[in-house]
């Protein structure tokens, strides 16, 4: 979904969620980088007040928290629904997918029920 402030600032984020409400800002967004986009992206992202932003980049999970304004590079997100996500696994998880999307998701669900 677009994300903009009009006449301020537009972006497309690949992925945005919204946890306990649906809200017209997302609490958290994803960005996969391959070619186009990067961290630049942050202040965007910034000027429409998102909580939290996440990149994929080269097999690799960044995290950003909004605090006082700026984002802060963090290991665990904030997100209270989310702060018992196991960035290690999901990252294990999404890298093993690549050839067994099956085996990638059992891992992760397992680990969830623990």
């Amino acid at each position: 979904m677009t994300q903009q402030r009009e006449g301020e600032v537009s972006v497309e984020p690949d992925e945005s969620y919204c946890f306990g409400t649906s809200k017209p800002t997302p609490d958290l967004v994803f960005e996969v980088v391959f070619t186009s986009g990067s961290q630049k992206k942050l202040q965007r992202y910034q000027a429409l007040e998102i909580p939290e932003v996440c990149f994929w980049q080269d097999g690799v999970f960044s995290l950003y928290h909004l605090r006082d304004r700026n984002y802060e590079s963090i290991s665990h997100s904030e997100i209270p629904e989310l702060t018992g996500l196991d960035i290690e696994l999901l990252t294990r998880c999404v890298l093993m997918a690549q050839n067994s999307r099956l085996e990638a998701a059992n891992i992760f669900r397992n680990a969830l029920r623990n």
